[in-house]
């Protein structure tokens, strides 16, 4: 077979669990940081894509949501083949080996604390070099867009953030666990795309990529401040990406093929 099955992939995890526990602080932070930048490049992608679309949005919206799903996946396929450390990713790696006591606590929280800030930097960086500096959203219809999608997503309350994180980061993770199955790079690409698409265009929320999004709307003079940022959707849908990720794959899957 050119893939592997549904129980080689919890053996292929877990050694990319073990490889990041044993992964340098230092290094860790950089691959943390260019997973950051990869997101945010496909949100980017995705805000001048689907952004820039009002007539579509106005009278096919299930379409411009598709579009903008659709190439977003630039950045979880850029941190899969070209190597970076993406927290939510880590959230279901470490779960299997940590259950069946292969690893402890302390290892995977802090590779998550390491890799959560160097994600942050990663995506405000870009945010502000790429999206905002150089002007690309300035004029509408991205403007508005960019503005709009930093408003609605600071708006939902915590416990509709919370479970849109869940649902996301299941995606997500399922995406991750796909494109480990795959022995080449096509296979790879295959397996992330239809996920992540999936988990965009149904308006799922992704801690990292709002990590881009909203600060972007900041800085494009939305009515967010930062404290608003943080504790109206990075805290719950950072606490939806864990739920999403640790218990709906990387338990789940560990209960089915590890459990003794």
């Amino acid at each position: 077979m050119n893939y592997y099955s549904a129980k080689e992939i919890v053996e292929q995890v877990n050694n990319v669990a073990d490889t990041k526990a044993n992964t340098s602080a230092s290094k860790t932070f950089v691959l943390a940081l260019l997973a950051g930048g990869y997101i945010a490049m496909g949100g980017l992608l995705a805000l001048v894509v689907g952004g820039g679309l009002p007539g579509l949005t106005a009278e096919n919206p299930g379409l411009q949501k598709f579009l903008f799903g659709a190439v977003f996946p630039l950045g979880l396929i850029l941190c899969a083949i070209a190597g970076a450390d993406l927290f939510t990713g880590n959230t279901a790696y470490f779960i299997p080996g940590l259950l069946s006591g292969k690893c402890s606590l302390k290892s995977i929280f802090k590779n998550w604390g390491i890799v959560y800030t160097g994600n942050f930097f990663g995506s405000v960086i870009v945010a502000f070099l790429f999206a905002y500096y150089t002007d690309i959203f300035a004029k509408d219809p991205w403007h508005s867009s960019v503005v709009h999608i930093g408003e609605y997503k600071t708006s939902a309350p915590f416990v509709k953030a919370f479970i849109k994180g869940i649902a996301c980061n299941w995606m997500v993770a399922l995406a991750m666990w796909l494109s480990y199955s795959a022995k080449d790079i096509s296979g790879k690409i295959l397996g992330i795309w239809f996920p992540i698409m999936a988990f965009v265009a149904m308006g799922f929320e992704h801690s990292v990529a709002n990590m881009f999004f909203i600060p972007t709307a900041i800085f494009y003079n939305a009515d967010i401040s930062w404290l608003s940022f943080i504790t109206d959707n990075l805290i719950p849908v950072t606490m939806g990406n864990i739920v999403g990720g640790a218990l709906f794959v990387g338990t789940a899957y560990w209960f089915i093929y590890e459990k003794k």
